[in-house]
C-alpha cells in the first residue's frame, strides 16, 4: 500500500509540474500549492483508493479468461470512472478552500474528461487486464498516468477559471434582475 500511495503522489505531482511548466507555461511563477495539493490528493486519496480497486478487480472470479478482460474493463471505465472524475474536481475544489465552486466545476469539467479518459483508459486497461500481471496492473496505470494527470491538472484550472466566470455571471444577472 505504501509504495503504491507513493507511486500515485510522485505521479500526481510530476503531472502537475508538467502541467504548469509545459502546458501553461509558467515559469518562476509555479503555484508550489497547488503541487503540494495534487500531490496530497494522489498520495492520500488516490493511491489507497485505485490500490483497494486494484485488489477486489484482481480478485473477482469470472467464468473465462475473455470474460475476466471484458467485466474487468467494464467495471473499472462504467463503474468506477463517472464516479472517480466528479470526486476528482469536487475534492480539489475542497482542497483549494472553494467548496462552493465544486459543482460548477463538475459541470464544466465532467464530460470533456469522462469522454478523454475513455478514449485512453480503455485501450490501456484492455492491454493491462489481458497481459500485465495483477501485481504490476497499478504501475502500469500510473505509468499512463503521469501523462493523464498532465491533462487533469490543467484541466482543473481551466474548469476553475469557468466556475468562477459561471458565479460572475450568474451574480451579475441576479443584480440585473433586482434593478
Amino acid at each position: 500500500m505504501l509504495s503504491q500511495c507513493l507511486t500515485a503522489a510522485v505521479l500526481f505531482g510530476a503531472g502537475d509540474v508538467i502541467a504548469q511548466q509545459v502546458v501553461e507555461k509558467k515559469g518562476k511563477e509555479h503555484d508550489f500549492v497547488r503541487t503540494t495539493r495534487l500531490t496530497f490528493y494522489g498520495g492520500a486519496i488516490f493511491g489507497p483508493a485505485m490500490t483497494k480497486w486494484y485488489q477486489l478487480l484482481n480478485g473477482m472470479k469470472f467464468p473465462s479468461p475473455r470474460k475476466a478482460l471484458v467485466y474487468r474493463v467494464w467495471l473499472d471505465q462504467a463503474i468506477l470512472t463517472p464516479g472517480a472524475v466528479a470526486f476528482f474536481y469536487g475534492c480539489m475544489s475542497v482542497l483549494e478552500g472553494k467548496p462552493g465552486e465544486a459543482i460548477p466545476r463538475i459541470k464544466a469539467a465532467y464530460v470533456p474528461t469522462i469522454l478523454r479518459n475513455w478514449a485512453v483508459y480503455i485501450p490501456t486497461q484492455i492491454i493491462n487486464f489481458a497481459l500485465v500481471p495483477p501485481h504490476l496492473r497499478l504501475v502500469v496505470v500510473s505509468v499512463v498516468s503521469l501523462f493523464w494527470n498532465t491533462y487533469l491538472s490543467a484541466s482543473n484550472t481551466r474548469a476553475e477559471q469557468e466556475a468562477k466566470a459561471l458565479q460572475e455571471q450568474n451574480e451579475k444577472e441576479k443584480l440585473l434582475a433586482v434593478d
